[in-house]
């Protein structure tokens, strides 16, 4: 048998080559599938994480065979060609794309490009990347006489008479010599809350409802009778310019004013960063804060500031030199649906929810998701095997947003809601008018370990070392029936719990201890009152200061507090009304939980009587208990959160999304000394 002939490098790369070109041939026909269904149906089928990976797996291969780009590569240009149902208009400056980085070190590389082509010296405006529909608005002599989509980037389709019904979108510039033409860019959004709305609005219609904010300003934006575009409140974030006749624009920022003050909508949350460390600050902030604001964004984009230096810095066929859209991690991925479990809650409450095949999303892995009650699974029509769509919702919960219709498999069956509790056996309810079921039976294992570890969370009586698996324990071995029996423990009786040794021991029954002298708020928050949380029962405490003032109330008298609604107040009187729950109060009291607060009556002039206030972040002279308690001795009612009627709200160190949500809606912040002041302290 003859030798066989030795492989030589040649023939290895020209195989290479030849499987390349039949990758990029695959990934450009998936990739102009999904720009079809995105851009022109408005329906996607993955994630923009997914779309933006198949589309850097092509941009790569391209760039190391460069004989394999083709003009029509997605990779040379923007987006799908424009639908029929509109008549086509050409943009007389192409409304490229923009380059994506993903990390860090790809912006850095972007920036040492910037600098490599212009020198030291550029500003960077910063911009939050709007999740929206993108746009190109012309105003000749300062009227409003056109309105069109991106379409392929150089023809879009004429949609003026439904962007006319936009109400952020003037008909006519301010200002007394308007340019003879000019065409702004920018993003048409649905605000996040009108979302929530529209979808209950169509659900109550029973039509379907839309899957994303972004889907809902498509479907809005792109119809044929513009009434239809009029009655949803869509939106319009300006965030550039395609061609200026009579007008010139020294920097991007200086537009962006130029605007604001021709009464073009801007959004609030931009800014010009003098270097690369001032940029990764605004990146950094906003990825924490991303959904402090009431529309959906995915990321940022950093763009040269000055002008000069954007023309310098020129643009490729499909995107500018001088811009870089910086992706957020994404919070979107498809995942196998592998089954839907229920799980009851410490109101007995089930609650249905999904089993995935792990998938990483937002910087998590998420293995299961909230599914919310049986309606909430039969509108998403969600079925095990299929593949869906999961979100984190505001970067905490994993929800499911739907099922990718077209990987759903034959025979797919409906989902059918169990009519047993999964944990203790008893029959099911469904009071009437109510979305949830719910388990009759207080003493099911599942209520009661999800109650132990409520009444003992940071959110009740903060008792530090009862966590879910403590507190498992104490219920399996039996020395712990209800969440007064907590009180009671010994050192011998923690003794038996696995893991648990002197010091433990004695961390635990001092932090037991400790917890018998919380303010009432907390102990009502505690108790599992259904629809009593951590701000009603603030309310409540305040306005009956005792827990058998509380008690012998009416349900009307408890109607009458302030912020208390028929429904609450209900639920609050038929607690206390229930004997068993008498029972443990009487138990709480014998152990020595405190029933009722000290009585702060005001000292001299109430210097914020009428003030609503919000704290955020931690202060250094006083603890958030004895922050809340000087304020509303001074008169002021601290509000859990910031809206338009909060009068100021106090920033301390490492504030949370209180303080860019009071920046957006331009609520004065004050800091710890001023604070101070304003109570007369010092």
């Amino acid at each position: 048998m003859s030798p066989s002939r030795p492989k030589t490098k040649a023939g290895a790369e020209e195989r290479e080559r030849a499987e390349a070109k039949l990758r990029v041939e695959e990934l450009r026909e998936r990739l102009n599938y999904h720009s079809y269904r995105y851009h022109v149906l408005d329906d996607p089928e993955v994630s923009d994480a997914e779309y933006d990976e198949l589309m850097n797996e092509l941009r790569t291969l391209e760039e190391r065979f460069p004989e394999l780009i083709t003009p029509d590569s997605p990779t040379q240009r923007v987006g799908a060609t424009p639908a029929d149902l509109f008549a086509p208009v050409p943009h007389r400056s192409p409304m490229l794309s923009l380059d994506n980085a993903f990390s860090r070190e790809e912006l850095e590389a972007w920036a040492a490009r910037v600098e490599r082509g212009v020198g030291a010296g550029a500003l960077y405006s910063c911009e939050l990347k709007i999740d929206g529909v993108a746009v190109a608005l012309t105003y000749e002599d300062g009227v409003l006489t056109k309105g069109a989509t991106r379409g392929d980037g150089r023809v879009g389709e004429d949609i003026t008479a439904n962007v006319r019904t936009i109400r952020s979108v003037p008909s006519r510039l301010l200002g007394k010599t308007p340019p003879a033409y000019l065409e702004v860019r920018g993003e048409v959004y649905l605000p996040v809350r009108a979302f929530e709305r529209l979808n209950d609005e169509l659900l109550a219609a029973e039509q379907r409802p839309f899957a994303n904010p972004r889907n809902a300003a498509a479907g809005s934006l792109r119809q044929k009778d513009p009434k239809v575009s009029a009655s949803r409140p869509l939106s319009l974030w300006v965030h550039s310019f395609g061609f200026a006749d009579g007008v010139r624009f020294e920097s991007h920022s200086w537009f962006l004013e130029w605007c604001r003050k021709a009464g073009l909508p801007v959004a609030p949350t931009g800014e010009v960063e003098a270097d690369l460390d001032g940029v990764e600050r605004y990146l950094k902030h906003w990825e924490e804060h991303r959904h402090s604001v009431d529309w959906e964004i995915d990321g940022a984009v950093i763009k040269v500031d000055q002008v000069a230096l954007q023309q310098e810095l020129g643009a490729t066929s499909h995107a500018p030199r001088w811009a870089m859209a910086y992706k957020f991690p994404p919070e979107e991925r498809t995942a196998l649906l592998r089954q839907i479990d229920v799980h009851t809650g410490r109101t007995g409450k089930v609650t249905p929810f999904a089993v995935l095949e792990p998938v990483f999303v937002g910087g998590v892995t998420i293995t299961y998701a909230t599914l919310h009650n049986e309606d909430e699974v039969a509108r998403k029509d969600v079925r095990p095997g299929d593949t869906v769509i999961v979100r984190r919702a505001g970067d905490v919960i994993p929800e499911i947003v739907g099922p990718v219709q077209s990987k759903r498999k034959k025979g797919a069956r409906r989902w059918k809601f169990p009519t047993v509790c999964p944990s203790c056996g008893t029959t099911l309810v469904r009071a009437e008018g109510e979305a949830d079921h719910r388990c009759p039976n207080l003493a099911c294992p599942s209520r009661n370990i999800e109650w132990v570890y409520s009444f003992a969370s940071r959110g009740g009586l903060d008792i530090e070392g009862l966590g879910y698996m403590t507190g498992m324990a104490l219920l399996d071995l039996g020395l712990v029936k209800d969440p007064a029996d907590i009180f009671s423990l010994t050192a011998e009786d923690l003794g038996q719990l696995p893991g648990f040794a002197e010091k433990s021991i004695a961390n635990l029954l001092a932090s037991i201890e400790g917890a018998k002298d919380r303010p009432i708020w907390r102990l009502l928050t505690a108790l599992n009152i259904r629809h009593v949380g951590t701000h009603v029962a603030q309310v409540l405490a305040r306005a009956f200061v005792s827990i058998d003032a509380l008690m012998e109330a009416s349900a009307e008298e408890i109607d009458a507090v302030e912020e208390i609604g028929p429904e609450i107040a209900g639920s609050v009187h038929a607690w206390f009304h229930d004997k068993r729950n008498r029972a443990l109060i009487e138990k709480l009291r014998a152990a020595g939980v405190r029933m009722a607060d000290e009585v702060v009556e005001p000292v001299g002039e109430q210097r914020l009587a009428g003030k609503t206030i919000v704290l955020t972040g931690g202060l250094e002279s006083l603890s958030r208990e004895d922050a809340q308690a000087a304020a509303e001795a001074a008169g002021a009612r601290v509000a859990s959160s910031v809206s338009k009627k909060t009068d100021f709200v106090v920033v301390g160190e490492s504030p949370g999304s209180k303080a860019a949500k009071a920046e957006q809606l331009g609520v004065e912040t004050i800091d710890e000394p001023e604070f101070l002041e304003r109570l007369g302290r010092t």
